[in-house]
């Protein structure tokens, strides 16, 4: 199992809490715990780097102050090193200064940032902004930054990258891009999604030698979702048991040429473990269905009546994939929200209730609904702009408007059982997983969970994650080209 350090995520006011219950309670002055993260750093930059020329670009704060001590490790070491400053040193404050006055007395070579400058082969370390960035990257910072990325050296971060939010994962208008980032005391949330895995690189976390308890005294905000301690909310199949024990789905769309969405969704709940899977869709697809999956029951369903017959019999309702916006679409929807049944929504379905053409109605079950961006923004009537500022606060808002549990899909995804819980934030996925039909399936194996009886307050968490890392399996040798359908047998494997 995981430390909690490892797992933990906050913002970045409870970062700074963090590091001042370790100089309080554990007697450590502030220029110590600079000393060991800079010593984590240089330290990373040895044992992955093999040429060892370092430039330092230090701005101000405590991330300028890191800088200059992994300058002074590189040359107390005999390394070539060079530190360019953006702000006048002998203006640094507390800590910071007092590291500027070390890396001066051991004779680090320094010189003023020029927008002019040509950098030498050597590894970048970015000790610029740190978490104090407030908005957009100004003046000299962003000439920095702009150099820094278009060298195409290697740049290790420190604590993260220069221009990212911390908070959030949103870069204004630049931003460092980092082969690594060093993380220091406390993981920040906003590195593990929305641009934050762009530009972070590998992450790696440090705890500076902080005890485990200080990390007792705050709650965290989010948390890293980990496959290994979900699964063991998946129980083992019992040797008397048989299909009624695992649940019916019920996967309801595929309006006119749509007919995969709603396919994939079913084939993913069935390979997921649940008993019985049926769709109810248009009577042009029911051939297309049954000949590429005759393990699933494919209905023709033309009115409410019809619909009404298949709710009876299911435990799980999956409502959107390829549903459309017709009027057979909003009437399926509507019937089928008015069953008291443990619901996912997705895609269309999404958007029809978006657009207050549908009510979601109080239920003994929340909704699961599972938005992309676009699809979050027209929940809360939006820009998908103002969604990827602050996905955090987006899957919240979502979660309390409509009473539910969100999954907010993209690079880190976020999983939301109720507004006041702690967010879920999943590492797992790659960039081949951008193709259409890759929600569907998502849909299909969160609804053959609940089905098995999988806790619905753990069943998203281990759905996003049982998707995510059967991707990275699938994609090992190449993620472009990724089908939706190719992570099926990956996704048996993780089940076990």
């Amino acid at each position: 199992m995981a430390n909690k350090q490892d797992i933990y995520l906050y913002n970045c006011n409870q970062v700074r809490t963090l590091d001042g219950l370790a100089i309080d309670k554990e007697n450590i002055n502030g220029l110590e715990l600079m000393q060991r993260a800079g010593m984590a750093v240089f330290k990373h930059i040895l044992q992955h780097y093999k040429k060892y020329a370092i430039t330092v670009f230090c701005g101000s704060g405590n991330n300028a102050g890191d800088g200059y001590i992994i300058a002074t490790l590189a040359k107390e070491k005999n390394i070539a090193v060079k530190l360019i400053y953006l702000k006048k040193p002998q203006n640094l404050k507390g800590d910071a200064k007092r590291a500027y006055e070390i890396a001066n007395k051991a004779g680090v070579p320094m010189a003023d940032f020029s927008p002019k400058m040509v950098l030498e082969d050597s590894v970048i370390v970015d000790a610029l902004l740190g978490t104090g960035l407030k908005g957009s990257v100004k003046e000299n910072y962003y000439d920095a930054i702009k150099i820094i990325n278009d060298s195409n050296l290697a740049v290790v971060a420190v604590d993260l990258p220069s221009g990212l939010n911390a908070d959030t994962g949103n870069v204004e208008n630049i931003c460092i891009k980092a082969q690594t980032t060093i993380s220091f005391i406390g993981l920040k949330q906003g590195l593990f999604t929305n641009l934050g895995p762009d530009y972070c690189g590998k992450i790696v976390y440090e705890d500076l030698a902080v005890k485990p308890a200080i990390f007792d005294e705050i709650k965290p905000v989010a948390i890293k979702l980990q496959l290994n301690s979900l699964l063991r909310h998946l129980k083992p199949r019992q040797p008397n048991s048989h299909k009624n024990h695992y649940g019916h789905v019920l996967v309801i769309g595929g309006d006119y040429g749509y007919a995969g969405a709603s396919l994939l969704a079913a084939e993913a709940a069935l390979r997921t473990g649940a008993g019985l899977v049926s769709v109810a869709t248009h009577q042009e697809h029911i051939s297309t269905i049954v000949a590429r999956r005759p393990e699933i029951m494919a209905h023709a369903v033309d009115s409410n009546e019809a619909l009404q017959t298949l709710l009876k019999k299911a435990n799980v309702l999956i409502i959107g994939p390829g549903l459309g916006q017709s009027n057979w679409s909003k009437k399926m929807l509507d019937c089928a929200l008015k069953a008291d049944i443990p619901s996912i929504l997705d895609a269309d379905a999404l958007n029809l209730v978006a657009h207050n053409q549908i009510q979601l109605n109080t239920m003994n079950h929340p909704y699961i609904l599972t938005p992309h961006p676009k699809e979050a923004a027209r929940l809360l009537n939006v820009e998908t702009e103002q969604i990827q500022k602050d996905r955090f606060y987006a899957v919240k808002k979502i979660s309390r408007k409509y009473h539910s549990q969100v999954l907010l899909k993209g690079a880190g995804s976020l999983v939301c059982v109720s507004a006041n819980s702690t967010i879920g934030v999943c590492t797992a996925g790659n960039p081949g997983m951008a193709t259409g039909g890759m929600g569907d399936v998502l849909s299909g194996i969160i609804g053959g969970l609940l089905a098995q009886g999988v806790n619905q307050n753990h069943c998203l968490a281990l759905a996003v994650c049982l998707h995510a890392e059967a991707a990275d399996i699938a994609a090992k040798d190449q993620q472009r080209g990724l089908l939706p359908s190719d992570i099926y047998n990956p996704l048996r494997r993780l089940i076990g």
